[in-house]
Parts: structure tokens; C-alpha cells; sequence
């Protein structure tokens, strides 16, 4: 029975990668110096550091941007809210999302057992499963998955025949 499997995976190292460009980039520019700008990660959590909100959004803006570079899409990025740390200093946490949240799942699930294709979905921990007769109603679900489904990247693999 054909099947494939939808996931939210992020490619890790290309985020470390994205967060290291970044950081030299806050160290080189003008506008940056002698501030307490900088950035962070630590296993999928991304921590910007900086003197104001404004700052904060400079550095999520450069962020984005080689994250772009490294051809990896930013609606991984799950920003939280901005927090006062000490003195004049704010902080913002940027989880890297991995994985497909329970409530997704089950739009998911119910996308595709209203679409009338002939597949079914299964929830499995952090990703959904589709099996199906034919490869075609795979396809389908495919295109109808990544026409729906816009505010995270979903990815398709483990396709089976």
C-alpha cells in the first residue's frame, strides 16, 4: 500500500549555520557597536539579545535573512515575546519548530478525510501518515496539503510505492 509521511523538520545545521552569519554580522556593523547586541542558540532554542525592542528587530531581520541564504524557510521560526532583563536589556526567544503539533495534526487529518480522497491519515508522535490505493490520490493530497496548510513548510518524505 503506498504511503509517505508529513513532517515539519527543520535542517538544523543550517540554522546553526544561519545564527553563526549572523553573529559576525552583528559584529562588524557600525550600528551595533558598543550595544549589547548578539545572538545565540542553543540546541532549538535562538536567543537575540539587545539595548531595545527595535535592536531585537534589526537582529531578527539579519537573521532572516541568512537563514534565506541558506535556503531555509523562516516560518520555522516560532518567535515568543520580548522580556526586560537586566538594566536597559531585552531578550527574545526563537524556537526552531520541529516536528507537527498535535492540534495541526488532527486539521491535517480532517482536511484530508474531508477532501473525499480516497487516502487515510494517521497521526504518528510528530508527523502524520497517508496511505493510500493509488499513487495519484497521494499526489493529490500532496498538492492539497501545500495549498492549505500555508503557516508552517510541510514536507513530504518516506514515500513508499
Amino acid at each position: 500500500m503506498p504511503s509517505f509521511d508529513t513532517v515539519c523538520e527543520a535542517d538544523l545545521v543550517k540554522v546553526k549555520n544561519g545564527v553563526e552569519n549572523t553573529a559576525k554580522e552583528i559584529g562588524t556593523r557600525f550600528d551595533f557597536k558598543g550595544t549589547a547586541a548578539s545572538i545565540e542558540i542553543k540546541d532549538k532554542d535562538i536567543t537575540l539579545i539587545g539595548d531595545a525592542d527595535f535592536q531585537l528587530d534589526q537582529i531578527a531581520d539579519v537573521l532572516r535573512n541568512k537563514l534565506t541564504k541558506q535556503s531555509l524557510d523562516v516560518r520555522f521560526l516560532d518567535y515568543g515575546d520580548v522580556q526586560k532583563i537586566g538594566g536597559d536589556k531585552v531578550k527574545q526567544v526563537i524556537k526552531v519548530r520541529n516536528g507537527i503539533e498535535s492540534e495541526l495534526a488532527k486539521k491535517i487529518q480532517r482536511l484530508v478525510k474531508d477532501s473525499k480522497i480516497k487516502v487515510q491519515a494517521a497521526i504518528q508522535e510528530d508527523k502524520v501518515r497517508i496511505t493510500g490505493a493509488k499513487r495519484d490520490d497521494l499526489q493529490a493530497t500532496m498538492a492539497l496539503l501545500r495549498k492549505e496548510i500555508t503557516d508552517i513548510p510541510l514536507d513530504f518524505n518516506n514515500f513508499r510505492d
